[in-house]
Order: C-alpha cells, then structure tokens, then sequence
C-alpha cells in the first residue's frame, strides 16, 4: 500500500485529493494548522491520519512520525488573499517553509516531492498557459511562488528525491473559500441578493475540484521529474458565461449585476491552461463539465447551510 503526506490538508483540493486518494486504498498523513476551523472536513477515514502542526514547525515534525511514506503533498502556504498576497516577509517566509517540507519528505523516506504553484506565476499574460511560457510574476505571492519551485526543485535534486511544481489556474468546488467569485456568487444567489460583477469579459478556465485531485493522483503516479505542470481544464469561456450558468441553474429569474464594478486595474483578462503536458505524461483529462461541477457545488452548499 502506499502512503502520502500532505500539508495544508484542510483546503478545498486537499480534501478532494484525500477522498480520491482512500478511494484507492492509500495511506494519508494530513497535516493541518493547530486552529483551523475545517478540521472536521477532513474525512473520517482508518485510512487517515491527522497532525496538527503549524507549517512554521515542519522541520521539528519528523520525531513525531513513526512510518514512512512515498509521496508528499505540499499545499500549505500563508497569505493567499487580499493584501498579505503582497506580504514581502510573509511570502518570503514561504519560501523557507517549502524547503523545510522538502526536507522533511526526504527524512520521511519519500520518493516524490510534488509542490503547489500558482498561475500567479506567469503574471499577466495573453495566451495559454505551459511550462514553455515565461514567467514574469508581478505580485509578492507569485514571486515566492516562482522562487519556491525552483529552489524546491535543486533542493530536492541534492536530497535524492523526484521533483514536480504543479501551477494551479481557478479550481472550484466543495469547500472553496467564502471569498472566491463561485462561493460568493452561489451564497448570493441562493439568498436572493444580487451578486455584483465587472461587464466579466475575461476569459477563464475553471477546473471542479475533483477533477484536480485526479489529477494531482496521476502526477503522483505518473508525473515526470523536474517537470511543471499547468493544472487547468484547458479550455475556457467568458466569464459572464460562468455566472449566467450558476445564475440559470439556481434561478433563471434571478438578476446579476454584470458590469456593475470597474475592472482592476490589473485584471488579468486571460486565463487558461495548456495540458498537453499534463494529458501526454499522466493520461489526464477533466471528467466533469462546468455545469456538472457547479451542480456538485450548489448541492454541497445548500448542504452546509442546514448544517
């Protein structure tokens, strides 16, 4: 049987990914934030196990485990929103905690590191996403970003261990943050306020989160080393699309505010991820549609809202 670690356990791809992964009858550590507020979300499994552990204190865990493990998961990163992705110190500190993971992989008898990016990465770009493309990140959080993976990806070379940095586009689903545009939309939505847009003219590629813990399996099985691989379902629509599905299938009576907010002056108006990569190495490809998905993740919410 094989086992994996993954830190930062309780966002919304890690607990998809936990799901698939016991599916298969694989082993999870999950290590999580001493006080996160979803631990609880976490699937109550014989299959898993749960460490509670600031990712601050990765390098002082290894005493605390007492098995070895084949592949890690790193998905744990502080300040992902809002202003702190702009935190010099604190996207630096990240940095440092991705090699302590790395490190701890190895200590841990892993074979595979595989590390969580971000399209953040590529900055503000107009064409599809690939490791081809060059990155140009203009923001704190993708700046660190960029430099975690490259560093991750020498530091685990000298450690003996097969590398892989996954840049993540939108993924959506279950467990999402209250803040996304698909959570805040639904939350609306189903109260019957009016949800308040830009005109939504960018064109964007939303990947439904099971599909993304599929994929991260596959890396994970079939990935190659020292490989980037952009996480997308690689084809896109305009935005305005995207809301008027969630819209119709809630309410087709409801109102929406299309270009009732400014754009950013930075608005990214393109974004969409090349997986030929991805489908050549691992045999990926997305199961879900976006209305599939977005069915799946209305459900879920109605869900927790009667909780």
């Amino acid at each position: 049987m094989k086992r994996v670690v993954i830190t930062g356990a309780t966002g919304m791809i890690s607990i998809a990914l936990i799901k698939y992964l016991i599916s298969q009858d694989i082993e999870v550590l999950a290590i999580i934030n001493p006080n996160s507020i979803r631990k609880n979300d976490i699937p109550i499994n014989k299959l898993v196990t749960i460490i509670e552990r600031d990712i601050s204190q990765l390098s002082n865990l290894v005493n605390s485990i007492s098995k070895k493990y084949d592949i890690f998961y790193h998905f744990a990163w502080t300040g992902t929103f809002g202003d702190s992705r702009n935190d010099v110190c604190m996207q630096n500190l990240n940095i440092k905690y991705t090699l302590d993971a790395v490190q701890l992989a190895s200590l841990l008898g892993c074979n595979t590191f595989i590390g969580a990016g971000s399209q953040a990465e590529y900055g503000n770009v107009s064409c599809k996403l690939s490791s081809d493309i060059i990155a140009n990140p203009n923001s704190a959080y993708g700046i660190a970003k960029y430099t975690t993976g490259k560093l991750s990806s020498i530091y685990a070379e000298k450690l003996g261990l097969k590398h892989i940095w996954t840049r993540i586009l939108s993924i959506y689903g279950p467990y999402d943050g209250e803040n996304t545009m698909i959570i805040s939309s639904i939350k609306k939505l189903l109260s019957k306020q009016k949800p308040l847009y830009t005109k939504a003219g960018q064109i964007w590629d939303y990947l439904y989160c099971d599909d993304a813990a599929r994929a991260f399996y596959l890396i994970g099985e079939k990935g190659k080393n020292k490989t980037i691989y952009c996480l997308g379902s690689g084809e896109e629509r305009h935005l305005y699309d995207y809301i008027t599905k969630m819209r119709d299938i809630i309410d087709p009576s409801l109102e929406i505010g299309l270009g009732e907010i400014e754009y950013n002056p930075n608005q990214v108006m393109f974004l969409s991820a090349d997986i030929t990569e991805l489908t050549r190495d691992t045999g990926f490809l997305p199961n879900f549609s976006f209305e599939q998905g977005i069915k799946e993740t209305i459900e879920w919410y109605k869900s927790e809202i009667v909780k």
